[in-house]
């Protein structure tokens, strides 16, 4: 069996048994990877929360999705389509340090690096952690381009706080991947900006730097699907590439109490399911996360679930990509 350094089997397999062959449950398709198969998608877990501003446990995230594996359906039939006809697999967790989360990072990008070089054609999605992932996972995916990318982000929050405060964190993903000439500020677009949660000096140097911001008042008078063309078209334009990153926080906190930050008057979670499902169509949109979920402050895992329908969404339109 082939093994990528870095990147370790899933902690939990949760199998259906097939009681009923017509009744196909994620369990049955999204299986442990057997170092050898060919594959398409692979969903890859970060558990890591340490660098949370909150408190959180979102590192817990990969496993109580695969937990919800056994109780949903491949089935979309709002797109009339059936995810078990893509080859994927469930590649593990990349690997995390004890105690240094500069570590952690640095086992992100080099971990996805691997997988990258190992699995070229592969398309991850990739499950955190909170949002501090996204940096090193965005610059792993820059090498893999090895051209320009842009970034469409789904979140509440800015993320451009100074690392001068405290260093690397989950506020601060986005200005980590601009001062590491990682990704241009023209070419990110971010989408459901709260009021509220974000300071006027940040707005001020997220402007500098000429990110566009789409706020969920916008997203409320506007409608998602006019904001997702024009978010595609400004992280198009110039690149070759597009990396999606979902921070949970962005739905109203009816939809998602189980989030460290959460917001009111925020996305529902039909506008985020619409949201993924035109992102995943776009043929330039090569990279998927999904951030900031507490499985411990989560009724009934009611935000974990909606987690996982907003990934099997993003790949029913993906599904509508490949056909």
């Amino acid at each position: 069996m082939k093994r990528i350094d870095l990147l370790n089997p899933p902690e939990i397999i949760r199998s259906s048994k097939l009681g009923d062959p017509y009744d196909t449950k994620v369990a049955h398709w999204l299986t442990a990877w057997d170092g050898i198969e060919p594959i398409d998608i692979g969903f890859i877990g970060i558990p890591l929360s340490k660098t949370s501003i909150s408190v959180s446990g979102a590192s817990m995230t990969p496993n109580a999705l695969r937990e919800l594996f056994p109780n949903v359906t491949t089935y979309n039939i709002d797109h009339d389509v059936d995810l078990q006809e893509l080859a994927a697999k469930d590649l593990g967790d990349i690997q995390m340090h004890i105690t240094d989360l500069l570590k952690c990072h640095s086992n992100i990008e080099q971990g996805l690096t691997n997988l990258y070089e190992a699995m070229p054609h592969v398309f991850p999605i990739i499950a955190g952690g909170d949002h501090s992932i996204t940096c090193p996972s965005v610059k792993a995916f820059r090498k893999r381009v090895n051209s320009k990318v842009g970034i469409v982000q789904i979140d509440s929050h800015m993320d451009v706080r100074s690392l001068a405060y405290g260093g690397p964190s989950n506020g601060t993903p986005i200005r980590g991947l601009i001062e590491s000439g990682t990704v241009e500020g023209k070419h990110i677009a971010q989408i459901g900006i709260h009021s509220f949660a974000n300071s006027k000096p940040y707005r001020d140097y997220a402007v500098s730097k000429g990110i566009t911001q789409f706020t969920a008042r916008e997203v409320h008078l506007r409608g998602i699907e006019t904001l997702v063309e024009q978010a595609l078209q400004i992280a198009g334009d110039g690149t070759d590439a597009i990396y999606v990153t979902i921070d949970m926080d962005v739905l109203d906190q009816a939809f998602a109490p189980g989030v460290p930050a959460m917001v009111p008057a925020g996305m529902t979670s039909w506008q985020l399911y619409e949201a993924v499902y035109l992102l995943g169509q776009h043929p330039k949109v090569q990279g998927f996360d999904i951030v900031c979920v507490d499985p411990m402050q989560d009724p009934r895992r009611a935000t974990v679930r909606m987690t996982l329908y907003t990934i099997l969404n993003f790949l029913s339109g993906y599904m509508k990509r490949s056909k």
